[in-house]
């Protein structure tokens, strides 16, 4: 069976048959345990090198292959292995699309135990790179340096990063100069501002020490052209401050909106701290068949613009509305498909915990001249309850797209005693979601089933099942 390395095995020659959960590669050992590996593509042969053993499993790396698979493609990223971002830039896009479809498909079978329908064929998004439009950067002054750096006899005095952090390790930072993920300006963008900062003598940020001065960028772009740049501080420098963000407008005058925060506390999330506009708006615009949406540095939109298109045409085809229907969209977030479906509706009302969400969603319907949507904030299994329902009539159809954990007991419950005709649930978890449907079988059979692809390149999927009353 191999060689023993402190307590470590190699297990030679294993078939990758499969891909599961979170992207691992699968095969299986000759002692009959599962072993899951992050470097494979399902049809290769590899030897691995074990991390973890387990009663029934293992956990590996390939460390040479016997056979390589043919759905293996060329990453296009010079940084794949080795950046966490994109784990299946080394697999056929065709290939991804078949192991998410087989993934969602599973999870509702193994999971839910519920009688399904045969599913509608997955999704699949048009740009396969380049399709991001938020993403968030780290700067640090002890980058990581890749095995070949640290083999060569290359002394690295500039130890400054701006790029992303390494799986499981949140000091290491990884430089970037091209990250396929975001179109143009970004790249751009991203090496002017480490660029002049250099040449500024400005202080990138130590986590470890909690000092420094420049600590994260975040870079929103839209459909519409719009372009946000938002630089996170450690603290004020006014002088040096400006001097880096006259720079960036200078440089790149056709930013929209140009950010900065300042920001002395332990962690780096921007949801409790004020957001300065140095130039332009403190806003830009995303739009989606005619309709606008106001997207502020704290604003939660789909991260890719064209597929959250189709995801949500996909919901409004599986609600079928003609029109005379009471619509309740659970998880509102800012609104989008509340208003995207309100045309087709009598009336949609919006239930979502986020304070500023519902500021957005009901600045955003105002601006799309929408009058039948109506928005509410409170905790989904507190303020989702009878005197609610009481108050705001019972629903025909209820919309459902919550956070990964998918939706509280409680919520089920609520669903249940409701009894909407129709329930759409949009998840971008199928494992939570096929649990809440188990719940939900004993009144609502699943009729539909979509898996729609967001995230090209990682094993992330989205799905989309229509429940109808039985």
């Amino acid at each position: 069976m191999g060689k023993r390395k402190t307590n470590r095995v190699i297990l030679e020659d294993l078939e990758v048959i499969d891909a599961g959960a979170k992207g691992k590669a699968i095969a299986k050992a000759p002692d009959g345990r599962v072993v899951f590996i992050s470097n494979a593509v399902p049809g290769d042969v590899a030897s691995v090198q074990t991390t973890k053993k387990r009663s029934s499993y293992y956990e590996g790396n390939a460390i040479s292959f016997s056979k390589l698979s043919d759905k293996r493609t060329e990453p296009e990223c010079e940084f794949f292995g080795t950046c966490g971002g994109c784990k299946w830039q080394h697999m056929g896009y065709e290939h991804q699309l078949y192991f998410k479809q087989k993934e969602v498909e599973n999870n509702l079978k193994r999971i839910g135990k519920i009688e399904m329908p045969e599913p509608l064929p997955i999704l699949g998004s048009k740009e396969q790179y380049f399709y991001r439009n938020k993403m968030e950067f780290s700067f640090s002054d002890s980058k990581w340096l890749t095995l070949d750096q640290i083999k060569s006899d290359e002394i690295i005095e500039n130890r400054n990063a701006l790029g992303f952090h390494i799986p499981g390790m949140w000091d290491k930072i990884l430089d970037i100069d091209k990250c396929h993920l975001q179109r143009d300006p970004s790249n751009a963008i991203r090496n002017f501002i480490k660029q002049k900062a250099e040449e500024l003598n400005l202080r990138f940020f130590n986590a470890r020490k909690q000092e420094g001065f420049l600590r994260t960028l975040m870079l929103r772009t839209s459909s519409t052209g719009d372009v946000m740049v938002l630089v996170q501080f450690f603290h004020e420098d006014e002088k040096n401050r400006a001097l880096l963000l006259d720079a960036v407008a200078s440089k790149f005058p056709d930013i929209t909106s140009l950010l900065y925060v300042i920001n002395s506390k332990g962690n780096d999330t921007l949801y409790d701290q004020e957001i300065h506009c140095y130039k332009g708006e403190d806003h830009i615009f995303e739009e989606m068949e005619g309709l606008r949406f106001k997207i502020n540095a704290k604003s939660f939109y789909q991260t890719n613009s064209e597929q959250a298109f189709e995801l949500y045409k996909v919901t409004r085809d599986f609600a079928n509305l003609t029109g005379n229907e009471l619509v309740y969209d659970l998880y509102t977030g800012t609104g989008t498909i509340a208003q995207f479906v309100a045309k087709k509706a009598k009336k949609v009302i919006g239930i979502e915990s986020v304070p500023d969400a519902i500021e957005a969603a009901k600045e955003n319907a105002q601006l799309n001249n929408i009058d039948n949507v109506e928005f509410y904030v409170g905790d989904m299994k507190k303020v989702f309850n009878q005197s609610f329902i009481n108050e705001h009539g019972q629903p025909d159809v209820i919309i459902t797209d919550p956070p990964r954990d998918g939706m509280h007991k409680d919520v089920v419950e609520q669903l249940i005693n409701l009894a909407a005709n129709k329930i759409v649930y949009v998840s971008c978890n199928s494992a939570t979601q096929a649990r809440d449907l188990a719940l939900l079988d004993e009144t609502y059979k699943v009729v539909k089933t979509q898996a729609v692809d967001m995230f090209p390149q990682t094993y992330h999927v989205e799905n989309v099942v229509l429940l109808e009353k039985r």
